[in-house]
């Protein structure tokens, strides 16, 4: 039976191996990064490459914020380019092209993460009153009121039994 499960689990486990195989290779000329891996809408990302090889200068072209130049970074052989997220861009998937002379072309995505706007609302019972909206006509301390209740009632309970127990006993 122990064998029974273990075969399909070893099927889940290579199948995983198998599909994350191809981002892993899908950049044969050279690595490409891009810093920070999840940025906000505003925040200014970093693209490193060495599959320019020996080239002094590339182009990169963001969907989300547009174009830039790749440049000699701090390291031989490594070009880098910098471009800002626009206020306005959208939570998902941003693609990153970068392109070399003679006919080198690579691709890379990262994320873009959303931002609250303003600041974020909390406290007590409902953040923000947000049960007030929802039609309860109660405070919106009522749901911490009840569960802060429940417990002080639950600890009365007990020490009750404990003291009518330690009666009992003698």
């Amino acid at each position: 039976m122990r064998l029974a499960r273990t075969g399909p689990q070893l099927a889940l486990v290579l199948g995983a191996l198998v599909l994350s195989a191809p981002s892993a290779v899908a950049a044969p000329g050279g690595d490409v990064r891009v810093n920070p891996g999840k940025a906000a809408p505003g925040t200014t990302v970093t693209v490193s490459t060495t599959a320019c090889g020996k080239e002094t200068y590339g182009k990169g072209e963001s969907e989300a914020g547009g174009k830039f130049h790749l440049l000699p970074g701090d390291r031989e052989g490594v070009l880098v380019g910098k471009f800002t997220l626009p206020l306005d861009a959208v939570s998902g998937t941003d693609t990153v092209t970068l392109k070399c002379p003679p006919r080198i072309k690579q691709t890379v995505t990262y994320q873009i993460s959303g931002r609250p706007i303003g600041a974020v609302e909390a406290g007590f019972g409902w953040a923000a009153g947000a049960g007030a909206d929802e039609g309860d006509s109660g405070s919106p301390y009522a749901l911490g009121a009840l569960l802060l209740g429940g417990a002080a009632a639950g600890v009365l309970i007990r020490m009750r039994r404990r003291t009518t127990a330690a009666r009992n006993s003698v």
